[in-house]
């Protein structure tokens, strides 16, 4: 009995990673299910109607070969496309983007956005334009890859996480590198942290909580990518591969094999007084564990949503059928 007690006390486990949203694209069979979506007829995973004038096969694409390896949890992953055609409601941005459909609570109390991100070799995005990826409207958070405005260089092939467009972390952005991410952003205390690895090494704590003006009414994380212009520098196609999306609450699963199911994840995990390390896996004989990382939660009432635009993007209304006039950027 003591050994057992010791045995559970050393891992201290913790119960409760609940998948919120999930848009690892399981229940897809192709991107053409996107096209079912609108705003009178509001189902699937994902809102589709940021992208260009072309059918959806010119734009967004499904395939095993687009997953990270190592997310065993997804059958499949995204290849999302810039071309000459990506030009969205009248825009001079390129523009490919799906944003979550769900009323569940992923912009209340603190909660992890996960995915993984790829480039290739071929049809890289632009080392010598701005890309703003996996953003919020408000841009609080987000991924960006390429030139930036005011740099002395004419290029830039670094992937960088921004916070206020703020860059706190930053990498060479190599072709064939698959890059886990996930934002744990506490709502209620107005902060943001993020995680990363890379391949199928776990998640491991990276910039830790950074205060930030917090804001989403729950339909305004955008899932693909936005490319500035620029003068000069002509467009070509451009893929990102994403996987591994989905929205959790209470613990950290920092395994990049993902839960396997859409509601509720179980595992080994740490104490909350140290979050940054992770437990081993349990033997292969037993049941498959997702290591997770205990975060303390808190339910937030629903707030209002005010849009913050941010100073390289410039302000748009979505079509006259959306209802509401949200800046989506």
């Amino acid at each position: 009995m003591l050994q057992c007690l010791l045995f559970f006390s050393s891992l201290n486990l913790a119960f409760g990673s609940t998948i919120l949203w999930d848009g690892r694209f399981n229940d897809m069979t192709s991107s053409t299910e996107l096209e079912s979506w609108s705003w009178s007829n509001q189902v699937g995973p994902y809102q589709y109607y940021i992208h260009g004038s072309e059918n959806v096969a010119s734009y967004v694409n499904l395939d095993s070969s687009f997953k990270n390896p190592a997310d065993t949890s997804s059958s499949q992953g995204v290849k999302i496309t810039l071309d000459s055609t990506s030009y969205w409601n009248g825009q001079t941005m390129r523009r490919t983007e799906l944003i979550p459909q769900t009323s569940a609570a992923i912009n209340m109390g603190t909660v992890f956005y996960h995915f993984s991100m790829q480039r290739l070799a071929t049809d890289a995005p632009s080392e010598f334009r701005e890309h703003q990826i996996a953003f919020f409207e408000s841009h609080f958070t987000e991924m960006k890859a390429g030139w930036i405005s005011g740099e002395s260089a004419t290029s830039d092939l670094t992937l960088r996480w921004d916070v206020s467009s703020a860059s706190r972390w930053n990498t060479t952005w190599e072709a064939g590198v698959w890059h886990n991410i996930a934002y744990a952003i506490n709502f209620d205390a107005g902060t943001v942290a993020f995680y990363h690895s890379t391949g199928a090494d776990d998640l491991a704590l990276a910039v830790p909580a950074v205060s930030v003006s917090a804001s989403s009414n729950g339909a305004d994380w955008h899932l693909g990518v936005l490319e500035l212009p620029r003068d000069g520098y002509a467009d070509a196609t451009e893929n990102i591969f994403f996987s591994g999306v989905y929205v959790e609450s209470g613990d950290l699963t920092t395994s990049v094999s993902g839960p396997r199911s859409n509601t509720t994840s179980a595992g080994p995990s740490t104490s909350s007084s140290s979050t940054t390390s992770s437990t081993q896996s349990a033997a292969s004989s037993s049941p498959a564990f997702t290591t997770t990382i205990p975060i303390t939660t808190q339910s937030l009432p629903s707030s209002t949503f005010s849009t913050v635009v941010s100073s390289s993007s410039a302000i748009s209304n979505p079509p006259d059928d959306m209802g509401d006039n949200y800046d989506c950027e």
